[in-house]
């Protein structure tokens, strides 16, 4: 069961905090997912997301260690399902850009 509020999940901290493109882009395709009513699943990322599996456990796993996604069900089995943590809960220490 999924319940909808019809706002936008998308934080614009996302791009200030040092993160990998491929890690911003997971995000961003986490967004996506939420924003549609869809869950939040490795399945159905993996039918979106067009870097490596790799590359995908590595973005995962540091979204959750930044609490920005939090994973809520495993089957021990890889179908894992996840949600978005709200911005005010994230670990983060923002990062400015340089200009040097």
């Amino acid at each position: 069961m999924h319940t909808h509020d019809n706002t936008k999940t998308m934080d614009q901290k996302i791009f200030n905090i040092g993160l990998s493109v491929e890690t911003v882009s997971l995000y961003l395709l986490c967004c996506g997912l939420a924003d549609a009513g869809s869950a939040i699943s490795k399945k159905n990322i993996l039918e979106i997301w067009n870097s490596s599996e790799a590359e995908l456990r590595d973005s995962l796993h540091k979204l959750e260690e930044k609490n920005i996604l939090l994973k809520i069900l495993s089957d021990g089995q890889e179908n894992d399902i996840y949600k978005l943590v709200d911005v005010k809960q994230w670990r983060i220490g923002l990062k400015t850009p340089s200009h040097a």
